[in-house]
């Protein structure tokens, strides 16, 4: 039986599991496959660092050039994080002839078109399952089950961290800052969360499966976005109490103005399956012209999820399906993009207002009369009696609207917050049912 020959670069977690795979399990892997695929290398920072896996002591070293300089190596997994030296690294490995699997969104956000052109120059491949959403094999299903399809919405849960600290703020009554440090005990937020709290990775992922999705060219800085730092329990209670949940919600939707793009916290209404995503789960869905509405949702990181979608990757590598899928796609190539993005202002969408006003009369005409004149019909409002719980004075209101574009919207919200009646920052999200 033919044996491929396969190398790591990275024994973290992710690395670990993979490795683990390959070792415990070459049977198994071997029968997908249809050959043999044989760890021969792993390259690590620190040869030392006791790990979770048992590798033969002779495969492991510190030394890239072990990799570079071995003809037989065909794939290799670059599994480390961040641009440097991931991006160098990169380009070594595709220069000695390799084929490249990786699970660095930030990287293909940020060097894709790069990294792409330079291994179609060279006759290589780069594979990429594992940088979106853990082990939902959703980039595979974007490139190849629905391409018969123009995709006309998608909306994602891509962030499982930021999607874990809202359940156990909503469910538990937890606020931001425990939920935050239960996240960081489970393993599932770094000392430092901020790429994953602010919306920074769920962006470089959104901009990925635009990509895909729509061929948009769209670096993941240019992307609208808000985290959840702010979010406060007043608002996950009030949202509760109008039938919604609070989900950091990745959005890219084709308008007749364009594709809308951006990332925030939304509300989503209770029972739809964005709705009832829970814990460190990722969840995708996707409209598509021919095949309507369809739902992906699994672990979004750990181990052995990631793992496992590397390993799916390693596979169609080693028997040649993704060199073939890599030319026909011309992924991130220099051809013109097939949709233009639209003006963030112009994006239509249902809005909540979360506001605290001096208790007087005339002070709600005021701030409806202020979304009259921005053209804003109101759906719904609550206003509560003074709640020491969240307000030491003032009434608290919350509005929802019909649909309104986004520039209207942010007009209406800066005239509102400058009246004198307005205590404290007004809290706008967007709404989906």
């Amino acid at each position: 039986m033919k044996t491929i020959d396969i190398a790591i670069v990275g024994l973290g977690t992710v690395g670990s599991g993979v490795a683990r795979i390959l070792t415990e399990q070459s049977d198994r892997v071997t029968r997908h496959a249809g050959r043999r695929l044989r760890l021969t290398q792993v390259v690590v920072r620190d040869v030392n660092k006791t790990r979770d896996c048992q590798l033969p002591r002779e495969i492991i070293s510190d030394q890239l050039s072990r990799i570079i300089g071995d003809p037989d190596i065909q794939v290799v997994a670059q599994l480390i994080g961040g641009l440097e030296p991931a991006r160098t690294i990169m380009f070594q490995l595709l220069d000695a002839g390799k084929d490249i699997v990786t699970a660095n969104k930030a990287l293909l956000a940020e060097h894709g078109p790069e990294l792409f052109d330079h291994a179609r120059k060279l006759g290589r491949s780069i594979a990429f399952e594992a940088s979106v959403a853990g082990g939902i094999p959703i980039i595979t299903n974007i490139e190849q089950c629905l391409s018969a399809n123009q995709i006309t919405s998608l909306r994602g849960i891509l962030n499982g961290t930021s999607n874990f600290i809202v359940s156990q703020m909503e469910g538990g009554g937890a606020d931001y800052t425990d939920a935050v440090a239960e996240a960081q005990e489970r393993g599932y937020a770094e000392a430092d969360p901020t790429m994953d709290v602010d919306g920074t990775d769920a962006a470089q992922k959104l901009a990925i499966l635009a990509h895909l999705a729509f061929g948009a060219r769209v670096r993941w800085s240019e992307i609208p976005k808000m985290g959840i730092q702010s979010l406060d329990l007043a608002d996950l209670r009030f949202a509760h109490e109008l039938g919604y949940r609070i989900k950091l919600l990745a959005v890219a939707e084709l308008t007749d103005g364009g594709l809308e793009l951006h990332v925030s916290p939304t509300l989503v209404r209770v029972g739809t399956p964005l709705g009832e995503v829970r814990g460190a789960y990722n969840a995708v869905g996707i409209v598509g012209d021919a095949v309507g509405r369809v739902f992906f949702h699994g672990l979004g990181a750990g181990q052995m999820p990631t793992a496992s979608a590397v390993m799916a990757d390693l596979i169609d590598t080693a028997v040649g399906r993704t060199q073939l899928t890599f030319r026909t796609l011309e992924l991130w190539s220099q051809r013109e993009a097939s949709v233009q993005l639209c003006d963030p202002d112009q994006v239509p969408g249902r809005f909540y207002l979360r506001l605290t006003a001096d208790d007087h009369p005339g002070v709600l005409a005021d701030i409806t009369g202020v979304l009259a004149q921005h053209q804003i019909s109101i759906a719904s409002l609550i206003q509560h009696e003074v709640d020491p719980a969240f307000s030491t004075e003032g009434v608290l209101l919350v509005i929802m609207t019909h649909v309104v574009n986004e520039g209207s919207m942010n007009n209406a919200t800066r005239s509102i917050q400058g009246m004198d009646s307005i205590r404290d920052q007004i809290i706008k999200m967007r709404v989906v049912d």
